[in-house]
Parts: C-alpha cells; structure tokens; sequence
C-alpha cells in the first residue's frame, strides 16, 4: 500500500510538471548593456605575402605597387626607377585589416583579426600578413597586426575552367593582432549606471526595473524610457561594482515580445513570432501556369522534284490553374493553426509570403509584418 501511495505520489508530480508551461525567463546581460562597456573597431591596409601568383596584378593595382615601393624604401633599400617599371610580381596582395577591441583591454593582449583583399587578386590561401597598425576613428594606433592567414576556401583552374569554394579572398587570423594602447574607460565611481535594453519595449523596461528592485530593494532600479534603465548601486556593495554588476545581470526577467512576421521575398523565408494573431479572414489562393513552347516545323520536297524546304515556326501555348481551396481562418487562432490551415491549401513560402501582404492589406493581421 505504501508503494502504491509513493507510485501515486510521483505520477501526480509529473503531471503537474508537464501541465507547467515552461519558463522563458532571461538573464538581464542578454537582453541589455552596460552604458560605456562596447567593443570599439579598428582598421589598417596591409600587405600579404607568400602568394603562389595568385596576388594583385601591380601592372593595374597602382595602390599596390605604391605600398611595395613604400616597405621597399622602409627596410632601407634604394631602387632605381627602371627597377619599378620592371617589376611584375604576382605574389603580394593589397587588404584591408578590420577587428574589434573588447572593452578593458590591455596592452600586450591579443585580438582577432580578418583579412580582405581589396584588388584583383584571386586568393589569399597560404599567405602571410606584414606587420599593419590598426588604428581608431581618432586615428591613433590601437594594436599591430601580422602573421599567417586561415583562409577557408579554395580556388584553383586554369583559362577554359575554374573550380571555387567559398570565398578565398578574404582569412582569419586568430591572435594576430597585440594591443598597444587601451580605450579609457572605468566603472562609474559614484554608484550610478546606465543599462540600455537591445531592443525597444515599455514592458520589458518595466518588468526590469521592477526585478532589480525587488531583488535589491525599492529605489535600486526606475525607468527612464522604453530603452533605459538607471541603476543605483545599493550601500552594501561600496567598493565592490563589479559583484554588483555581476548579480545585477544574473537576474532573469520574461521579456516581452512583439506580434511580428519577418518575410525574406529573396530567399522565401518566413518566421513568426508566437503572439501574431489574426482576424477572421477567408484565404484562397491559386496558381496559374502559363506554358509556351517554340517549334520549328520543316517541310521536305518530293525525291527527284526541284522543291525547296520549308521551315514554318510553330508556337503551342498551354494554360493551367490550379484549384483554389478557400480556407477561413478564425479570430485569434495562433501561430500553429495559421500554418496548419496555410498548408492545407497547398500554399509555398512564396505564396505565403503574398497570403500575408494581402491579410495586412485587409486589416486582419493583428502584428508587424517586416519584409526584407
């Protein structure tokens, strides 16, 4: 009777457990960000080399040629006018060199770095990257760049045929480039900070502010707009924000989401997000299919006659439709029986993409609809 009991006991926890809905909460440091704390990019020209003739053509890259005379001269070497007219090396390449510094970082640490060629050449597998500052929209130099490419595609054929996979014009470089100067920034002294939401919403805000000061006190947290929140830092934790910070963005809240359907009429993407409703609405949809075929009929003489052939152009034109299927799709139905009834009349995502632009039109699509 007693296992019975126990047995009795677990089913009925299990059910409540699967009866639960399942929690969406989301930790602050995913939804918002710190006032000051970003990443800050750089950018620089360099050269690769080590290229198997797969670089610039310096014949039609004037850039190019201009950087390799300018390193020549650098290192200490005299070349003769003549010397630059004669030069016809294929296995240097002009690129630009982009990365991001990471808030707090110091000199002597390391950063990634991607490499693109920005003249004619066709690959960059196999090269080497020469020493490039990178520097700052104030132009100041932030890190020093240099090292071996990762490239992670492959060109390779000849005049009459060429075989490529992905994008061999452009590599990585992990670590390649060492800070040399940090962008100043500390933690504010007074207590006082700025998070800013990463994606526009009152309640979002709202529900925020209200976590924070429920998990430190009133007072802690308040609303400044539908995309700022201004922290306090409470007396417990005086001289110690980066604990603060840190149980700060520990914090889960439910974020708020809009009724959007995002459309991609390139690709024929669509996505919708689970609180798009509708409004009752009838949807059919058909196709037409329009075929035209080009012939040429040829009429031979008789053997023996002195007739000519005769080639007639013959054009045949074929006209289908399918059948529309009208589906109704009622008031406030969500997001699985919007696709259940689509799908019912056979609808692609191209033609879904069109069903949706003519529910907005209607005035039934209670959401954004957002084409790219």
């Amino acid at each position: 009777m007693k296992h019975r009991s126990c047995l009795t006991g677990l089913l009925l926890l299990v059910f409540v457990l699967l009866a639960c809905p399942p929690a969406q909460a989301t930790r602050i440091k995913d939804l918002a960000e710190l006032e000051g704390v970003r990443e800050n990019q750089l950018m620089g020209y360099g050269l690769v080399i080590g290229l198997n003739g797969t670089g610039d053509d310096i014949k039609k890259s004037v850039f190019t040629k201009q950087a390799i005379i300018n390193m020549i001269k650098r290192m200490g070497m005299a070349l003769t006018a003549d010397v630059f007219k004669q030069m016809n090396t294929k296995n240097i390449a002009a690129a630009m060199v982009t990365a991001q510094l990471p808030a707090f970082a110091r000199p002597g640490s390391s950063i990634d770095i991607l490499v693109s060629s920005i003249g004619d050449a066709s690959s960059l597998s196999g090269g080497t990257l020469l020493m490039t500052p990178l520097k700052g929209p104030d132009g100041n130099t932030y890190a020093v760049a240099q090292g071996p490419l990762a490239v992670g595609g492959i060109a390779f054929g000849g005049k009459a045929a060429k075989a490529q996979k992905n994008f061999p014009t452009s590599g990585r470089i992990t670590g390649g480039a060492i800070i040399e100067r940090a962008v100043d920034y500390a933690l504010p002294s007074t207590g006082e900070m700025l998070y800013q939401l990463r994606e526009t919403d009152f309640t979002t805000v709202a529900r925020m502010s209200d976590a924070i000061n429920s998990h430190f006190g009133n007072g802690t947290a308040r609303s400044m707009d539908s995309r700022s929140v201004k922290v306090q830092k409470p007396a417990a934790y005086k001289g110690n924000m980066v604990s603060f910070i840190s149980e700060l963005e520990s914090i889960e809240i439910d974020p708020d989401r809009p009724a959007r359907i995002v459309v991609n009429e390139r690709t024929g993407t669509i996505v919708m997000g689970q609180d798009v409703r509708i409004a009752t609405v009838a949807v059919s949809h058909g196709n037409l299919n329009l075929v035209i075929t080009e012939s040429t009929e040829v009429s031979q003489p008789n053997p023996l006659s002195r007739g000519t052939t005769v080639a007639a152009p013959k054009t045949s034109i074929s006209l289908t439709e399918d059948k529309g299927n009208l589906v109704v799709l009622q008031m406030g139905v969500n997001i699985g029986e919007i696709a259940r009834a689509l799908n019912a009349i056979g609808a692609t995502p191209r033609d879904l993409i069109a069903i949706f632009q003519a529910i907005k039109a209607a005035g039934a699509l209670q959401g954004e609809l957002v084409i790219l």
